[in-house]
């Protein structure tokens, strides 16, 4: 209106003499600027761009590695907004917008750019905006934890102690999400975690199924004991917790019932040739090969040596953390299609030669049932054992030998759960812990999960790591203890196993019973020295294997432990390469 304008006729005007050079407000949106060691690549940014302004591109010198998609953001200015809500959702924090807000230039294309890499002048700038932090975030920092019983009411009891998420837990966890897919490049059978998360949040269990089956058909186990090193690179963790991937692969699992299986996964009818497969193991990497292979068409035959199928997962993993019934729920859906087990056969190198001659293929996967000694003075006494020959006892329901005291060598998962299996027993028994573990790597370097280090404390075991073994003292026939010293490292500066001590720092660990549990060892005596022959051996003297785990004889395959070491996700992986390989050998041997 007239009046307005005149209102201001006694005011003086504002005039800019050099708008171009006109400073912006401190938290002004302008141009974008990364910081490319601090961002991981993870796509978060791309995906929330609704004007599609933001490609995630290769950058000369940022190599893919687990946890880091080796690629970076570019900026497309002829399509951004400035709505900064790439910087609001970044889960690094490596994204900003700084105040700079003039960019004069003659040639387009200059207008599309890498942030961090390209070079700008602005990158100095400190204004600008930035992810307001903390308290402002997309998705929930905190995980929400699984509940488990407490440590008083499960040290003397060997039933499954954490008891899995509720569905508006679950589901707010999965909200967590921000399905970004890093996780899946560190994931060894390369899982569609975000899209089984996502059918969490929907509510749609099936479909949930259907993703976990399309690469992992072992979910109840691996959705308990699978050593989830997707979490440890999870982009939520940078600045949170983690999500908590394996739990909420379980739950989906768990919802299902088993007698749905075949409807839901479309495997009512599946046409058998005439083409038959021997595995040998039943383990996570016999079994995943059996399942894929029966899918294909084959005919699978697996032969395991103890009475009951699983392997390690069943003979050398506590029941506390995997239940019986678990394993049976995978294992008898892959047996429902058409798998043959054959219990107490022990292959020989007689029998795996006529192995040879009535299978067109063979898989071996006969993991690490043979435990590696210290060979301290004092290790040949009769009361000194190999955790994984307790822990196959232990599984089996055998009695074992479980004395007031008792020392573990070790300081690994393994390790973790014979010392955890021994002092329930020892609770059971006596009402009372005096269990203890050492290892030659300190707290930081023990390679056990940190989470079965802290409960094995909280259940009453004595964890006391960075000692050296030494000697088991022996007096009168009976084991008194163990001397060790003080370890100074355990690896050189080329990080070759060479551990150092200090001689002069020394302690004893009284013990009734010692427990070795430092690393295990394969049994490959049924193959014949003949055959050994042909096959080539690559690093540490494994059998070298192409890349769908084909050994240098054509019709032999191998994988899981006695190939990657003892991990179950990587057996699972292994199992469904070797099957694809298998599969196409058969195949071109017919043309």
């Amino acid at each position: 209106m007239p009046f307005t304008a005149w209102s201001k006729i006694v005011k003086d005007p504002v005039t800019i003499k050099d708008p171009l050079n006109r400073e912006a407000a401190p938290r002004y949106r302008g141009f974008h600027d990364n910081d490319v060691d601090e961002c991981i690549g993870c796509g978060t940014c791309e995906a929330i761009c609704e004007n599609e302004a933001i490609d995630l591109v290769p950058v000369d010198g940022i190599e893919t590695k687990d946890g880091d998609s080796g690629l970076r953001p570019k900026i497309d200015y002829g399509r951004c907004c400035w709505c900064a809500l790439c910087v609001d959702i970044c889960t690094t924090n490596s994204l900003r917008l700084t105040n700079e807000y003039t960019w004069v230039d003659t040639d387009p294309d200059n207008f599309r750019f890498v942030p961090g890499v390209d070079e700008k002048d602005w990158y100095e700038k400190e204004d600008g905006w930035r992810k307001p932090v903390p308290n402002y975030h997309f998705y929930g920092q905190e995980r929400v934890e699984m509940e488990e019983l407490p440590a008083e009411a499960r040290g003397d009891s060997f039933i499954e102690f954490v008891k899995g998420y509720s569905k508006d837990q679950a589901q707010q966890e999965a909200d967590r999400c921000v399905e970004c897919g890093i996780c899946i490049g560190t994931c060894p059978a390369h899982m569609g975690i975000p899209e089984y998360i996502k059918t969490i949040r929907n509510d749609d269990m099936e479909e949930g199924l259907k993703i976990l089956y399309d690469t992992n058909p072992l979910p109840e186990i691996c959705g308990r004991i699978c050593t989830h090193k997707c979490e440890d690179v999870c982009s939520v963790g940078i600045n949170g917790d983690p999500l908590s991937i394996r739990w909420l692969k379980r739950y989906i699992a768990d919802q299902v019932p088993s007698e749905q299986y075949h409807e839901i996964l479309d495997t009512q009818k599946i046409f058998k040739g005439d083409t038959k497969i021997a595995i040998l193991g039943s383990g996570p990497a016999g079994l995943s090969t059996a399942y894929y292979l029966s899918l294909l068409g084959h005919n699978v035959t697996i032969f395991e040596k103890l009475e009951k199928a699983g392997g390690m997962m069943r003979y050398g993993i506590p029941e506390y953390r995997l239940p019986y019934d678990q394993i049976d729920k995978d294992v008898d859906y892959i047996l429902s299609l058409g798998v043959e087990i054959k219990y107490n056969t022990d292959v020989d190198a007689k029998m795996f030669k006529k192995l040879e001659s009535d299978f067109d293929a063979v898989f071996i996967s006969t993991g690490l049932h043979a435990g590696r000694s210290t060979r301290i003075p004092g290790s040949d006494h009769k009361h000194v054992f190999q955790s994984i020959d307790l822990l196959r006892q232990i599984t089996a329901g055998e009695e074992i030998m479980v004395p007031e005291k008792v020392v573990i060598i070790g300081g690994g998962n393994v390790a973790m759960d014979i010392t955890r299996s021994m002092a329930r027993l020892q609770k059971i028994k006596y009402g009372k812990v005096q269990t203890l573990a050492t290892s030659l790597e300190s707290e930081e370097e023990m390679p056990a999960d940190r989470e079965e280090v802290v409960e094995a404390r909280e259940e009453g075991a004595i964890i006391d790591p960075g000692w050296g073994p030494k000697e088991i003292e022996i007096v009168d026939g009976k084991i008194k203890g163990l001397h060790v010293v003080k370890v100074l490292s355990v690896f050189d500066e080329d990080h070759r196993f060479n551990p150092k001590f200090d001689e002069d720092n020394k302690k004893f660990f009284d013990a009734d019973m010692v427990v070795e549990s430092i690393g295990q060892a394969p049994d490959l005596s049924y193959i014949s020295d003949e055959l050994k022959e042909k096959l080539e051996l690559g690093p540490r003297g494994r059998y070298l294997l192409n890349e769908y785990n084909q050994t240098s004889v054509e019709w032999l395959f191998a994988g899981g432990d006695i190939v990657v070491g003892p991990d179950v996700i990587h057996g699972i992986a292994d199992g469904h390469k070797a099957a694809v390989g298998i599969d196409n050998f058969l195949h071109n041997k017919k043309k």
